[in-house]
């Protein structure tokens, strides 16, 4: 098992990773991703800016994460635990379904832990959907803390939990 930085190679893999999970959600009923995100624009440029890693297995991508310093305007609005310096954000958390419930996304998610960490970031920041209770009690059992609520109206009516971690202060 591998976690490194994802190429324009790969791009069509982790574009895949993000549809499956896209459509696995919606079979589930949960419509937080859709055939308009993640789009295969958005992981092009964050791979671009050099924030998409991947979790390889047997050469295959199994996993993808995006770790980036760059706070998304949606965000301005949040009562974060620490000031707005220093702060690691996770996005596109996603695992191939056929491989879901097997800790990948738990490696990916400490992986990210131990580069903020390394690299002296106070936090992380991510947010989930609100609907998603899965990914909710994901986060809050690695320490996370739920906060305020935000919204992506090309994704969904419903709100987005926007959590944090607080690393070092």
């Amino acid at each position: 098992m591998l976690i490194e930085k994802v190429t324009q190679s790969d791009l069509e893999a982790c574009h895949l990773i993000t549809k499956c999970c896209a459509n696995e959600m919606i079979k589930n009923g949960i419509f937080q991703w859709n055939e308009m995100y993640p789009s295969k624009e958005i992981l092009s440029k964050d791979i671009e800016l050099q924030q998409l890693w991947k979790l390889t297995e047997n050469n295959t991508i199994i996993g993808i994460i995006v770790l980036t310093k760059i706070e998304d305007v949606e965000y301005k609005s949040v009562k974060w635990l620490t000031e707005n310096r220093d702060n690691l954000y996770v996005h596109r958390l996603a695992v191939h379904p056929t491989c879901q419930g097997k800790g990948y996304a738990q490696k990916l998610m400490s992986f990210g832990e131990n580069y903020a960490v390394n690299n002296n970031y106070n936090s992380i920041r991510l947010d989930t959907f609100s609907e998603n209770t899965r990914n909710q009690k994901f986060y809050e059992k690695r320490g996370y803390v739920k906060l305020g609520s935000i919204f992506f109206p090309n994704q969904s009516i419903h709100p987005f939990y926007c959590y944090e971690k607080i690393l070092n202060v």
